[in-house]
């Protein structure tokens, strides 16, 4: 592989294209990497340290109220969804149609289908082994991924919100950064890096464990795009194992001990 990777040619000066990530990660996984840093010193600081704290996921915003319970759920999936939105609008004004550039169409279904399968079997079950030894050595917190109450469109909301983390996430952190970076001249290893690097940042929330994990996980999916330069296996990829970790968690919780 070569050192630098191909991407389309740009009309904006080096320093713009920078400044240009920088803001659309200040409105999406950057923001979210701050925030999570916050959350992992609140959680070192707190009696019982990082082995004593729970994180819960997707919880519900009005527990009383189903319906608006619903909305809220609805609302925030959509509203998740707009940084993607500006970046590719930011990448039309040199590609005509930036999703396909970025591979995140329907061209090849069943071959995205099936790559996207082996990378989440290939990411989850190691994963899973990673998540427990962290949490058994006390370096991170016990994870609750779904906390909806038992209603109707519960795990409906729990896909959506899977797909919409997959979408946000690769599409940013892979499609996006990946093509802007290129264009203002870093090595295909430094991308690579550093987009793994951020990954792990946003998920500190849930210990060290998580931003090792994660990491890794940035490293695959990086060194995949760059071999296929389509985001949509990604997506696939990263729908699946948090549609395991959702749904499964919220079947299984109360009956594995280890959960």
């Amino acid at each position: 592989m070569s050192t630098q990777l191909p991407a389309p040619p740009s009309t904006l000066p080096r320093r713009s294209l920078l400044t240009e990530t920088v803001l659309v990660l200040g409105v999406s996984l950057g923001a979210s990497a701050v925030w999570s840093l916050l959350s992992l010193l609140r959680k070192l600081t707190a009696q019982g340290g990082l082995a004593g704290q729970t994180t819960s996921m997707n919880t519900s915003s009005a527990p009383d109220q189903p319906w608006l319970d619903l909305a809220y759920q609805l609302v925030g999936i959509a509203l998740a969804l707009v940084p993607v939105v500006l970046a590719l609008h930011l990448l039309a004004r040199e590609l005509p149609r930036p999703w396909a550039a970025l591979g995140l169409d329907r061209r090849q279904p069943l071959r995205d289908l099936v790559q996207g399968t082996m990378l989440a079997a290939v990411i989850g079950i190691p994963g899973l082994g990673l998540y427990l030894l962290a949490r058994e050595l006390g370096v991170n917190t016990s994870v609750a991924p779904a906390n909806l109450p038992s209603v109707w469109w519960a795990v409906p909301v729990l896909v959506l919100a899977a797909a919409q983390n997959a979408v946000v996430e690769e599409v940013i952190a892979v499609g996006y950064l990946f093509t802007r970076w290129a264009q203002a001249g870093w090595s295909t290893w430094t991308i690579i890096l550093t987009s793994a690097l951020l990954r792990g940042s946003y998920h500190l929330y849930q210990g060290f464990g998580g931003f090792v994990g994660n990491v890794a996980m940035g490293v695959i999916l990086g060194w995949f795009y760059t071999r296929t330069r389509r985001v949509m296996p990604l997506v696939v990829a990263h729908t699946l194992l948090d549609v395991v970790a959702f749904v499964g968690y919220a079947a299984l919780a109360g009956r594995v001990g280890w959960l």
